[in-house]
This record gives C-alpha cells, sequence and structure tokens, in this order.
C-alpha cells in the first residue's frame, strides 16, 4: 500500500469513529438460524466468526458500524402463519444478540436512541422486516411487529404477494393495491419506515406517491450502473429529495456488478441442481458455489465498483439522500476489500480518493439515515394524533 493509500486509510477511520456507519441491512439473524438454529454458544460473536460469517462483534468494531439494522428477514416461500411466526422467531434472536452481549449492542428504536448509542460507545442495533409476506395480509400484524421493534418493512421480498409487486417476480397489480397504499399510510401513522428494495419500479412510484414520510432503500443500488431489476432507476432517485428518503447502496456483486449478473445465474442455477435453494449460504451450499467457481471463474466486484454506484447516486439524488447497506450474511460472494463488516473503512477510503468531503461521507456514514427516521418520527405524531389505526383487510367480507 503506498503512503498515500495508507493516510487515506486512517482518515476514513478516524471519520468512522466520529460518524459510524448506519448499515441498512444485515442478514445475520438468518444465518445464524440455518447454521445453528440460534445457539450462540456455537457462533459467539465476541470472537472471530470468519470461517462461518461476515459478523461478528470484533470485525463490527474495526468497520466502524455505529448503528445496524439487522434484517429479521423470512424466504418468501414462507407464507401464512408459518411466516409470521419464522419472523417472531428472528425478532426473538435479535433479542438474543442484544442481551448476550450488551456492552457492545443495545436495542434502539428511535433516532434519539441512535444518538445515545453513539455517545457511549455501543452499537445500535435497530430491525427491519424484509417482506410484506411477514405480515400475512394484516394490519394488526403490522403494528405487533412495530411493537416489537421493527422500524422498517420492505414491501415485497423475491416474489410478489397479494397487494405488491416485486422486482423479481411476475408483476400482478401494476405497483401497489389500494391495499398495498392503505400498508403504507399505516407505516407513516406508527412510524415504521417504508423499505423500496426489492420491489418493482411501479410499486417504488406508487409507494412514493403514497408515502407523507420518507422512504428508504435499504439496500439496493443504482440501475444506471448496473442494469438489475433490483436496483433504483434513476426517476426513482430523483424523487427522494422531495420525499425525504434515503438510497443505501448494497455491495452483493449480482447487483452491482454487470458482468457478475450472468455469472450468477449459472451459479444459481448449478445450486438449485444440487438440492439447494439458491439463496443457502450455509457450508454445504457454499462448498457447491466454490467448486462452481473453480470450473467458472468469479468476476470481482471491488470497493471502487461501489463508489461508482455512490458516485451516481450523489449526482441523481443528491448527498443528502444516500446510505449504506451491506447486505452482508445475506449473499455468497462480497466486493474484494468489503469481504465482511471490517470492511467499511475501505470504501470510505476510496471515496476520499475520489474527492468526496468529510461532510459529505458523514452525510452518507450516518446522519441521512438518522435524519430519515427521525422525520418519520414526526409524521407519525402529526397523523397519529389526527386518526387511529386503521382495520382495513384485504378482502373485506361481502
Amino acid at each position: 500500500m503506498s503512503a498515500a493509500a495508507a493516510d487515506r486509510l486512517a482518515q476514513a477511520r478516524a471519520l468512522l469513529a466520529e460518524h459510524p456507519v448506519v448499515d441498512g441491512h444485515n442478514d445475520l439473524p438468518w444465518a445464524l438460524r440455518q447454521q445453528v438454529r440460534y445457539d450462540l454458544e456455537r457462533r459467539d460473536l465476541a470472537g472471530d466468526q470468519s470461517g462461518h460469517l461476515h459478523t461478528d462483534i470484533p470485525r463490527l468494531r474495526a468497520g466502524g458500524v455505529g448503528a445496524q439494522f439487522w434484517s429479521v428477514y423470512v424466504r418468501s416461500d414462507y407464507t401464512g402463519d408459518q411466516a409470521v411466526s419464522a419472523t417472531l422467531e428472528q425478532i426473538d434472536a435479535v433479542a438474543q444478540l442484544i442481551d448476550r452481549y450488551p456492552d457492545d449492542l443495545v436495542r434502539a428504536l428511535t433516532a434519539d436512541d441512535m444518538e445515545a448509542a453513539r455517545a457511549d460507545g455501543r452499537i445500535a442495533s435497530l430491525m427491519g422486516a424484509e417482506g410484506g409476506h411477514s405480515i400475512n395480509n394484516s394490519l394488526a400484524t403490522l403494528r405487533a411487529l412495530h411493537l416489537l421493534g421493527v422500524r422498517y418493512m420492505t414491501l415485497t421480498h423475491n416474489d410478489t404477494i397479494d397487494w405488491a409487486d416485486s422486482a423479481t417476480d411476475e408483476a400482478r397489480h401494476g405497483g401497489l393495491t389500494d391495499f398495498g397504499r392503505e400498508v403504507v399510510r399505516e407505516m407513516n401513522r406508527i412510524g415504521m419506515l417504508v423499505d423500496l428494495s426489492h420491489v418493482a419500479a411501479t410499486t417504488m412510484r406508487d409507494a412514493i406517491e403514497a408515502s407523507a414520510a420518507p422512504v428508504i432503500f435499504s439496500h439496493s443500488s443504482a440501475r444506471a450502473v448496473c442494469d438489475h431489476p433490483r436496483n433504483v432507476p434513476d426517476d426513482v432517485l430523483e424523487r427522494l429529495p422531495a420525499n425525504g428518503g434515503v438510497a443505501m447502496a448494497t455491495f452483493v456483486p449480482k447487483f452491482i456488478l454487470p458482468a457478475a449478473v450472468e455469472w450468477t445465474l449459472a451459479a444459481d442455477e448449478n445450486l438449485r441442481a444440487h438440492g439447494f435453494h439458491h439463496l443457502d449460504t450455509t457450508p454445504e451450499a457454499m462448498a457447491v458455489h466454490r467448486a462452481f467457481e473453480a470450473g467458472h471463474p468469479r468476476p470481482q466486484a471491488t470497493a471502487a465498483t461501489v463508489a461508482d454506484h455512490l458516485d451516481h447516486m450523489r449526482e441523481v439524488a443528491g448527498v443528502d439522500h444516500i446510505g449504506i447497506g451491506g447486505d452482508y450474511d445475506g449473499t455468497a460472494f462480497t466486493p474484494a476489500g468489503l469481504d465482511d463488516v471490517a470492511g467499511y473503512p475501505n470504501l470510505i477510503a476510496e471515496l476520499l480518493h475520489r474527492g468526496w468531503s468529510w461532510s459529505d461521507l458523514a452525510k452518507l456514514t450516518w446522519s441521512n439515515a438518522v435524519r430519515a427516521l427521525r422525520d418519520a418520527e414526526a409524521v407519525s405524531r402529526e397523523l397519529s394524533a389526527s386518526r387511529g389505526p386503521s382495520n382495513a383487510v384485504l378482502h373485506p367480507a361481502p
């Protein structure tokens, strides 16, 4: 490493000590469920878990993470009560993590909680539900998740649901249905951020139009840089300043590097041919992936690839409307230099190399996400004073 590069990395670490990363999406709870059924004796995050996970406490500290939205994701082929129960188990897993590591993790429900955690030197732990299937078409269940601490919900995961179209499934609604708009309005009323990662572009537009509060993209990058449906089109990025929302760039190679898209399709098909779900990251599934990679070299994304997306997102949406959502422990592969949660300083160093100012980077890492949640809380207070809970149902009884 050159002296100049070493100096930029030192600057990046100094910046993160003052303005740590708010990461929008980490799938550690699902990885713990898959690997050890939440047995934290077998995956003690106080020590090095690099042989099994992208995430542990020493690497969160090394990466300058100050707040983490832990995804309480369940697969979208879980439906009905099964999806709700599995989501509750995921929420319980996050509670177990916070209870087990109180010196490092602290439960956060509000923007003020995030700031208090930063002042106390602990990692604010928030939760996001990944997919509207987790509420089983019930606004009461949505409210229950909020009471349990969930502070955003991604409207869909990979599959279209009864009231919203997904980016990676057949469209059935042209975006949001009337009930889907009611979900958004109720999320606004209770102060739950509307997350538009994974949804179709039509759903993105409908949700922004329906939302009185800032929306987020917890882990999506720029479609103009990598033409993948999981990414955000420019016309949607252009709407974020008026909405107040934040698009949090992801690190998943198949979403950020055009050359990785076709390779990943083939690798996923190989995984399915061996009897695994294409999102499986268990050691057995990864062994199949590695064998495939040995004969089919994988295109390699880097921190510069992510920086290309952030440069574009800043240009289109503005520096006040971008953030970071790595998707660690939810992807089989990561970019070089961003191999795990210790890698954030490498991305910040790359952006310093490109001329990003300290103040702009502080917005990217910390301020924008905290402000979006604070603004959603303010909208919630206003709406709650003027209307009560919605009892709308998807299919009213005759």
